[in-house]
């Protein structure tokens, strides 16, 4: 059943320019569907116009009938005197009404037992029991535990919040009143890594259908089916994740400049064709105008077809300097702490040069506070800073990175900074502007120990593509706080997980950590589940159980060989996408046998 339809959509901001220029896809029931585009290309405004807030210049929009369509982007205003739980309680205002009247019946079947209010009151019963109005409190709790939004933080006012607070709140309260059709606009944006997951479990589950707008190309991974590219205003479609979308997209174009350069071959041969046709013609055969005639008409047809363009490349790299020596970093017995709040103690962590270490954790886990430690910088009071704000993005690449008027020019230009964007004040820059000028700023620096903090934060798609096109040919240190999983994966060769005070340090990339947190959760389970043996009840083992032991031992050894053979492999193959996905596939089964051999492995050795 199509449950959205969107037909030749037009819509326009200024006079002669269509930011939608004959927008048309549909959407059937149950599908989650990715829409991608750069910046400015019109996703936002497609969601405005599919909930009504903005109107269409020309074509239509149809949401199936009786089905209810919910948007995440702008935040409502609510009462001053709301509270977050306010807020999520909203979601359920039916349910309430619902709750209200059937105080308010039971009141009255106490003097008036007429079948039409017990018709009305069994009527009501069943409905508020079908439609979960008996969980309602269970299903608050499981989705603002879910989103990470504490008891403390359910009882502030909601107009207290802050923006990423209230985001969240506000998907939360998306999430539990249970829309038919879910639209999302950067949902993973103010979540770190355990709401995030949260978030796509609950999607992956979700029996509506979903349309989501996200730079987290991860998560496009995980949760989508299909994807519609906006470009030039119309709907590019294709059947599959984020990373089907960019091989087909590469696969596409490619087809479309072959075709096109073949066009120009063929205007070529056909005009010296019709000029040589032309002079014989003059010759004293007129027929052979006809023929010349004919095939400029062709000419002009195949000359309509523009030149296919793809998207500039980052053309800039890390200076770097190489390190002499092993040890870059050495942490020794780090504590931190803000007032009676412990973020940290005892760390003592070694990093040798060349590592690409991701430094992560649930926000508020102190993760840029440890990276300011390293750094001998005290935390700023908000983002990326500048020495003086009201100077331009020029003056500040000629006053701090030292450069010359035309070397920073040229470097801006290469981060998106154009015309008269350059002479912005530094302190008017969004977020991620704000951000690319930074990086754009340590882009000329001699360095063989990069720091960034959430480096891929505010940037599209394109502008992220742009800075991984930089970092991977940095073959120096790197040490990253991230929630963006596929720059992670990417990028670390080691994982610092950051919580309760402590940092697991696993070696290996976050695919790998993930499936080695999963067996370790396993094998927690299984502790947990065994009941207490008494020592007089406990067999003896025997020897063909030592046999057993040994030989789950030396096959869980061949699996984990096996993994790091796979590992290396993908190391090998990093510019082939096709080859990792494929190798990808293997770990995870290798990955699935070793936690049954983990758990066989434990319970014959107890």
């Amino acid at each position: 059943m199509v449950e959205v339809s969107v037909n030749e959509l037009v819509k326009s901001f200024e006079l002669g320019k269509n930011i939608l220029d004959g927008l048309s896809f549909t959407v059937n029931t149950g599908e989650r569907v990715g829409i991608l585009g750069h910046n400015g290309c019109g996703k936002t405004t497609l969601f405005r116009i599919l909930v009504g807030e903005l109107d269409r210049d020309e074509g239509q929009v149809a949401i199936a009938q009786g089905h209810r369509i919910g948007l995440i982007s702008q935040i409502p205003v609510y009462p001053e005197d709301w509270t977050t739980e306010d807020v999520l309680k909203d979601a359920h205002r039916r349910l309430t009404a619902m709750s209200e009247r059937l105080d308010e019946l039971t009141l009255l079947m106490e003097e008036d037992t007429s079948p039409a209010l017990l018709r009305e009151y069994d009527r009501l019963s069943d409905d508020f029991r079908r439609l979960g109005g008996y969980n309602m409190e269970v299903d608050r709790n499981r989705v603002a535990n879910g989103l990470q939004i504490p008891p403390e933080q359910r009882r502030q006012l909601f107009s207290s919040l802050s923006g990423g607070e209230k985001t969240r709140v506000n998907l939360a309260r998306l999430i539990l009143e249970d829309t038919d059709i879910l639209l999302l606009d950067e949902p993973t944006n103010h979540l770190d890594l355990r709401a995030t997951e949260w978030l796509e479990e609950y999607l992956l589950h979700f029996k509506g259908t979903v349309l989501a707008i996200s730079h987290d190309r991860y998560f496009l991974d995980k949760v989508v089916q299909r994807c519609i590219e906006i470009s030039d205003g119309k709907a590019e479609l294709y059947s599959g994740n984020y990373s089907f979308y960019v091989q087909e997209r590469q696969r596409r174009f490619e087809e479309k400049l072959k075709q096109y350069e073949k066009d120009q071959a063929k205007i070529e041969q056909l005009t010296r064709a019709a000029e040589q046709m032309h002079l014989w013609a003059f010759m004293g055969n007129d027929k052979l105008h006809k023929r010349a005639f004919s095939m400029e008409k062709r000419i002009e047809k195949l000359s309509q077809s523009e030149k296919p363009s793809e998207q500039k490349k980052l053309n800039v790299k890390f200076k770097q300097r190489e390190f002499n020596g092993d040890e870059v970093l050495v942490l020794a017995d780090v504590e931190k702490s803000f007032g009676p709040k412990r973020l940290f103690s005892e760390l003592s962590l070694t990093v040798t040069g060349g590592e690409r270490i991701a430094l992560i954790g649930d926000n508020g886990t102190g993760k840029s506070t440890l990276l300011k430690l390293i750094m001998n910088q005290e935390t700023p009071d908000r983002g990326v800073s500048f020495s003086v704000d009201n100077r331009s993005a020029l003056d500040t690449m000629l006053y701090d990175a030292k450069c010359q008027p035309q070397e920073a020019r040229d470097r801006l230009a290469a981060f998106g900074f154009r015309g008269d964007d350059v002479l912005t004040p530094v302190g008017a820059l969004s977020g991620g502007e704000r951000s690319r000028l930074k990086l754009c700023m340590l882009m000329g620096s001699d360095i063989n120990f990069l720091i960034l903090d959430e480096p891929t934060n505010h940037l599209d798609i394109a502008s992220r593509e742009w800075m991984e096109d930089a970092l991977s040919d940095y073959e120096q240190t790197l040490l990253f706080v991230s929630h963006d999983r596929y720059f992670i994966e990417k990028f670390a060769d080691r994982i610092w997980a950051l919580g309760d005070g402590e940092i697991t340090d696993f070696r290996g990339g976050y695919r790998d950590y993930c499936a080695w947190k999963e067996r370790q959760q396993l094998l927690r389970q299984t502790e947990q589940k065994k009941a207490p043996v008494k020592k007089e009840e406990k067999k003896a083992r025997t020897p063909n159980m030592d046999k057993q032991i040994a030989k789950t031992e030396r096959e869980i050894a061949r699996l984990e060989e096996k993994l790091a053979q796979l590992e290396a492999l993908a190391e090998e193959n990093a510019t082939d996408y096709q080859k990792l996905m494929e190798i990808d596939e293997q770990k995870e089964e290798l990955n699935a046998q070793l936690l049954a051999l983990y758990e066989k492995w434990e319970e014959m050795s107890s």
